[in-house]
């Protein structure tokens, strides 16, 4: 040890200081290798060995902490200690690091959203894919693409927003969401004949969506104050400068906007390209000549 302090020109106190942690960094680096084997191995579901890879990593981050931290700090009795006389310059100079950590603790507590979950935060609406201890990461959805759809990016949030920022969760509680499509059709269309077409395409296309959407009302209605009183699809209706609108309003699950509003829009199409009582809609501008 003396002849290695010597050749490497440090002091055998910090040389022991140097190879301690090196062994304590390769053992730990070890267990979570291994543990992360084991776990590709055995758990073949995504969820569950996502959330096992994530206690490995948070707990190998803390015995790094606990182990080869009192190994450098020298004169002081405990981590406690040095953390309270150094917590208020720390404060200053970490501002926002200290509270994309209390957000952490907010959201492993509070749990607002969780992996795999749809949130909107600021202008910010994407897919859960990853939560660490400074920031969460989303795939961005809506932007410059419609109906909610991916966008392809992968947006990474500070998670100090979510303790300054509303936060919406597209599905703790209930997760459908009421969508409308509106259906303008000429004032010379047979509008009740087409109101009928189009509730009977509603009713046929999310009847399978009724009985889960009810199931979930009634277990969120024992946590929070959600209240329907009827989740069955309606067609309202409306005149506008150019026509009869009728809107069509319908639970669906939010990543399955686009798809079920275009089957509703084809079915709506057929049914309307068969009666030659029903034209669609389009601002159009009329010339009246008035003779004298």
């Amino acid at each position: 040890m003396q002849s290695l302090s010597e050749y490497l020109n440090l002091s055998p106190e910090l040389l022991q200081k140097l190879i301690l942690t090196i062994v304590l960094l390769l053992l730990l680096s070890l267990v979570r290798f291994l543990c992360n084997v084991i776990i590709k191995r055995r758990i073949p579901d995504a969820m569950k060995s996502y959330r096992w890879r994530r206690a490995i990593l948070y707990s190998y981050s803390v015995l790094l902490i606990v182990l080869i931290g009192p190994i450098w700090i020298k004169g002081i009795a405990s981590l406690t200690t040095f953390l309270g006389l150094a917590s208020a310059g720390v404060a200053v100079a970490m501002h926002d690091t200290i509270a994309n950590v209390a957000g952490w603790f907010f959201i492993m507590s509070r749990k607002p959203f969780k992996v795999g979950d749809r949130i909107e935060i600021g202008q910010i609406t994407g897919d859960v894919i990853d939560i660490r201890i400074f920031q969460f990461s989303v795939v961005e959805v809506g932007n410059w693409i419609d109906a909610d759809q991916s966008t392809g990016r992968i947006v990474h949030v500070p998670n100090s927003k979510v303790l300054r920022e509303a936060l919406a969760n597209y599905q703790i509680g209930f997760e459908y969401i009421w969508h409308e499509i509106p259906v303008l059709i000429t004032f010379e269309s047979d509008w009740k004949k087409a109101k009928r077409l189009l509730q009977k395409i509603a009713n046929d296309n999310v009847e399978n969506l009724l009985k889960g959407a009810q199931e979930q009302i009634r277990r969120a209605a024992e946590k929070y104050f959600i209240f329907y009183g009827a989740l069955t699809p309606i067609v309202y209706t409306t005149v506008k400068d150019s026509g009869v609108l009728l809107t069509m309003r319908y639970l669906v699950n939010p990543r399955q906007r686009r798809s079920s509003e275009q089957q509703i829009w084809e079915s709506a199409l057929d049914a309307f390209d068969e009666e030659d009582d029903i034209e669609l809609a389009y601002p159009t501008t009329r010339f009246y000549t008035v003779s004298t």
